[in-house]
């Protein structure tokens, strides 16, 4: 049992997730339009939004749905919360990837309207090869090592601005620029701007990004062995209720 329904979480993740894919798909467009001849300053001017907007999203809906926007996150959950009955059920695991992904879509739309575009406009940039893979799995084991080694160290309070920073470290550090997200890759599709990927580039990073996933659980369960309560705070401390038979508190996200 859960303090919040099973409707306010998923409208939180289909809002936060929508929300995060305007902000990168907006500041996109945003430094192509402002920096037209510098590469390397519409990164930065990309990565520093998207980083501030994720940031401040999970501080908004982290209380509600545990602000995961990812399905890679919620597969974690799902995955280590089995032993001790505290991650998302099966059920709610469709539905988070079901909200995340639909809510990637609307926010690339979203972003595509505010700047007088087509609503929907196939992107034609090509990400397809090896060393992007790559990258992709590293950049994604990375976010999940850091989302659930923040759980179980009891410091999930530290995860906005964490998580925030690693994403916005990961632009810069991976060949991919870090989308670590299959809901925001799909929704990236969308939009032939900036931060656009060909539809036929979208497998790939996908493939990618659940080998990092599969990379990342396995590093933390090597580095945490131990599953302790606050597997509950992911990604931030929120409400809970007292589990009677196990003493434990039930997760709320």
């Amino acid at each position: 049992m859960t303090t919040e329904a099973p409707w306010r979480r998923l409208l939180a993740e289909f809002v936060g997730t929508a929300l995060l894919v305007t902000a990168v798909v907006g500041s996109g467009i945003m430094a192509n339009t402002l920096s037209p001849h510098e590469v390397g300053l519409q990164l930065l001017e990309n990565s520093v939004a998207t980083a501030l907007a994720l940031g401040a999203l999970i501080l908004i809906f982290g209380p509600v749905s545990g602000a995961h926007f990812n399905p890679v996150v919620s597969a974690a959950d799902w995955f280590l919360g089995r032993r001790t009955h505290t991650g998302l059920s099966t059920r709610e695991l469709a539905g988070y990837i079901a909200a995340q992904s639909t809510g990637a879509i609307g926010g690339t739309i979203l972003a595509n309207l505010m700047f007088a575009l087509p609503p929907v406009e196939w992107s034609n940039k090509e990400r397809s090869a090896g060393h992007l893979w790559l990258a992709e799995a590293v950049a994604t084991a990375g976010l999940v090592l850091l989302v659930f080694a923040l759980a179980r160290s009891g410091r999930s309070t530290a995860a906005p601005a964490a998580v925030g920073a690693y994403i916005g470290a990961a632009y810069w550090f991976t060949s991919s620029t870090s989308f670590a997200n299959p809901a925001v890759t799909l929704g990236r599709a969308f939009t032939d701007t900036f931060a656009g990927i060909n539809p036929t580039s979208v497998p790939g990073y996908v493939l990618a990004q659940l080998g990092g996933l599969l990379l990342g659980v396995a590093l933390l369960l090597a580095l945490y062995p131990h599953v302790v309560h606050t597997d509950d705070e992911v990604l931030v401390t929120h409400p809970s209720v007292s589990n009677p038979a196990t003493g434990t508190a039930n997760r709320t996200s």
